[in-house]
């Protein structure tokens, strides 16, 4: 799987505005939306990543230096994203996942073993808007009523679903031990 390209739909997909910068080896895709921007970087080995994000961050950073700059707010808001597909020791992987501990210039999501696109959509997730859509059909509505809230009198909900007033139903309340 080509992690950058699937990254850059996925990023996409997710309303970024994305571009690569060749400017780095391998080239870096950076994505930017209204509240955020990012830089992601793809590695041979878990060992590379290891070894080298740092330099990979600065020189990101470096280069868009004057961008940042005038990004006012969003400036605080940057992402680095290190991957690799390869699949890394327990040592090196547990390495990896704690570079996400680490605030210094930007905030950062680094992972190994990134082999599918469900894999990398999950690393990705946090860049993501929510997805999950609240299900608020009428259907069953007094059904789950009544199943969240067993501390209040079948009186006052009966009230609440029917005809009652907001105020009816608060005196209902009102009445209660």
């Amino acid at each position: 799987m080509d992690i950058a390209t699937q990254a850059e739909v996925f990023l996409r997909e997710a309303g970024y505005d994305t571009w690569t910068w060749s400017g780095a080896s391998p080239a870096v895709t950076c994505f930017e939306s209204p509240s955020l921007v990012g830089f992601l970087h793809v590695f041979d080995t878990a060992a590379t990543l290891l070894d080298t994000w740092e330099d990979a961050q600065q020189r990101v950073l470096a280069r868009h230096a004057a961008a940042l700059r005038t990004a006012g707010a969003k400036a605080w808001n940057v992402y680095s994203i290190f991957l690799t597909t390869e699949r890394a020791s327990p040592e090196e992987q547990r390495a990896v996942e704690r570079l996400e501990e680490d605030f210094a210039l930007t905030r950062k999501i680094a992972r190994s073993e990134v082999q599918t696109a469900e894999e990398l959509a999950q690393v990705l997730l946090p860049l993501a808007p929510i997805q999950a859509q609240p299900l608020l059909a009428n259907a069953g509505v007094a059904d789950r009523l009544r199943a969240r809230t067993k501390d209040i009198p079948e009186t006052a909900i009966i009230a609440f679903l029917g005809t009652s007033s907001p105020e009816e139903v608060a005196a209902i309340l009102g009445e209660q031990p």
